[in-house]
Order: C-alpha cells, then sequence, then structure tokens
C-alpha cells in the first residue's frame, strides 16, 4: 500500500499546525470564550474550556455541562470507543424548536491523562447553527468523526477528508 505523501500548511504568525499536536492527544485548559447558538438560541457561552490537541485535527473544545442552558441536553444512543480517552457516551442537543440527535458526547469515566474532561460536553460544530471561538465564526472539521474546530488559529491540512483515512 502507498502512503500519501503530507505537505504541511506553514502557521504563520499566532498559528499552530495541527501537525505539531501530540500523538497520544494532549488536553489543555483555555480561557478562549465559547460560544454555541442552535434553535436561535446561545446554549452556551463560557471562557472555561477543555482543548484536547491530536495530530493532524483541529482541536476539539470540551465544555463544562453546567455551561449548557438548562435542558439543551439529553441522552442521546450509542457510544464510542477512543484508544486514548476510552468509552464516550452521546447527548442530543436542543435549542429552540431544534434537535440534533446525537451531536454531543462526553467521556463519563476517562482514562487515566484526561481526566480534565470529567463532566464536560464536547458537540459537532457542523450540527449546530454556529459555535464560535473568541468570536471567530468555526469551520468544522470534514468528515465529522472527529468533530474538531477549525480556527484561522490552525493550519493543516485536517484529516477527516475522503482520503485522508491512512494519515
Amino acid at each position: 500500500m502507498r502512503r500519501t505523501q503530507i505537505v504541511r500548511d506553514e502557521p504563520g504568525d499566532g498559528q499552530e499546525s495541527v501537525w505539531d499536536y501530540p500523538r497520544p492527544p494532549r488536553a489543555e485548559p483555555s480561557t478562549e470564550r465559547i460560544e454555541i447558538v442552535f434553535g436561535g438560541e446561545t446554549i452556551v457561552d463560557t471562557t472555561d474550556s477543555v482543548r484536547v490537541l491530536e495530530t493532524s485535527h483541529p482541536p476539539v473544545y470540551y465544555l463544562p455541562a453546567s455551561a449548557f442552558r438548562p435542558g439543551s441536553l439529553t441522552d442521546a444512543r450509542g457510544q464510542s470507543f477512543c484508544e486514548f480517552k476510552g468509552l464516550a457516551g452521546y447527548l442530543s442537543v436542543h435549542g429552540g424548536a431544534q434537535t440534533a440527535a446525537g451531536a454531543a458526547w462526553f467521556y463519563p469515566h476517562p482514562s487515566p491523562g484526561y481526566e480534565a474532561l470529567v463532566g464536560r460536553v464536547a458537540v459537532y460544530p457542523s450540527a449546530m447553527q454556529q459555535c464560535t471561538v473568541d468570536g471567530e465564526v468555526v469551520t468544522s472539521q470534514e468528515g465529522d468523526f472527529y468533530g474538531g474546530w477549525i480556527t484561522s488559529r490552525v493550519t493543516g491540512p485536517f484529516k477527516g477528508a475522503p482520503g485522508t483515512l491512512g494519515w
């Protein structure tokens, strides 16, 4: 099998390359202002998040469950397993008259090294009306499997698009 040669985008001033992120991923606290709008309602507005950074992926922001508007999260079917973070559960997100089934996930008992994720929830930005980081509108990571948040702060290329599975 022939491996694709990845050409890293060079980061500019104030940018990070996802190719400099570690594997296994790193969880780091962030005070960036995170806002999520869904169904015409702001369901999250917080400066308390944890960014998970993994090679080739834009950051995933984990927000305190308590930062979500009451009633905006309900249990959803399904589980998935991350070799690093452990077993994830899923949540549906509600805003206005809209529901995005299984659009959020959490780690009730994350693996050692990821304890900072306890009580936190991540969402797929593509399933929301709008997600912002410090006022900048987020672009969702293509393919949605990983749920990364792309801003001008990060450069790729990013895993997730067709043909990138083997990266």
